[in-house]
């Protein structure tokens, strides 16, 4: 869900201590980073010149408006090649920008975070709850508890979260198939198997392990809502036209 600003790019201070390491190697280490926002989807973590690990740059191509650099550092150039946007113009002037997935970690303050870094206006709880939930895949019952956990995540529709033994896990079938978030952890799916040979592919996902905020849906199991027919307190419910994990 996007994130409302008056204009983008948008830029705030980041009060984290931020570190990105590559191959082992700390190549950034800042109290002075920035959140920038260069769309409205999630924000980026953008340097000030004297944080930048000038020593691992190479120079790979430059315009009026910005330069681009290669970091030097073991053998992975060309996942490195051109990475770093310094900009010289505009509202990002004198700040550079790393895409995440250039570095191998990234920390804030002690806590690795993954996929892009964490929007500061975006929020999840976790509540328990003692309302009924049933689910059916063409007609067959695949779920049925009154011990869920409810996901409320900022912009996004309410995800239920169900106990594996309140599941059918006989018609399950694993999924090779991972994502990551990094307000949850990563992903793994399974497919559901009907006793006609049907297959709905990547129907449920859940989280082997979790990031620590969301460590109440640990192990627990959600199914996509466009993709099964739910039925909560008794009410069948619409199914989301598109939903995410």
């Amino acid at each position: 869900m996007a994130t409302f600003f008056p204009s983008i790019p948008h830029i705030e201070d980041c009060p984290k201590r931020i570190r990105a390491y590559h191959h082992g190697v700390c190549l950034v280490d800042t109290r002075a980073a920035k959140l920038v926002w260069l769309d409205r989807r999630f924000p980026v973590y953008a340097f000030i010149e004297d944080d930048l690990p000038t020593w691992y740059m190479r120079e790979h191509s430059q315009t009026e408006d910005e330069a681009r650099y290669t970091i030097i550092i073991g053998g992975d150039y060309s996942r490195l090649a051109g990475a770093m946007r310094c900009f010289k113009t505009g509202p990002l002037a004198g700040l550079s920008i790393i895409p995440f997935d250039a570095m191998e970690e990234w920390f804030e303050e002690d806590e690795q975070v993954f996929v892009h870094p964490k929007d500061p206006y975006k929020r999840i709880d976790i509540l328990p709850s003692s309302r009924h939930v049933r689910i059916e895949v063409n007609g067959i019952e695949v779920a049925n508890t009154r011990a869920p956990r409810l996901l409320f995540e900022t912009g996004l529709p309410v995800r239920t979260y169900i106990p594996k033994v309140d599941c059918r896990m006989d018609l399950w079938k694993v999924s090779d198939l991972t994502t990551s978030c990094p307000y949850k952890g990563t992903a793994n799916y399974y497919h559901i198997v009907l006793s006609s040979g049907e297959t709905f592919e990547n129907v449920i996902w859940w989280y082997p392990t979790t990031t620590p905020e969301s460590t109440m849906i640990r192990g627990y199991v959600a199914f996509y809502d466009e993709k099964v027919d739910v039925w909560l307190d008794g009410e069948k419910q619409p199914r989301h036209d598109q939903m995410t994990a």
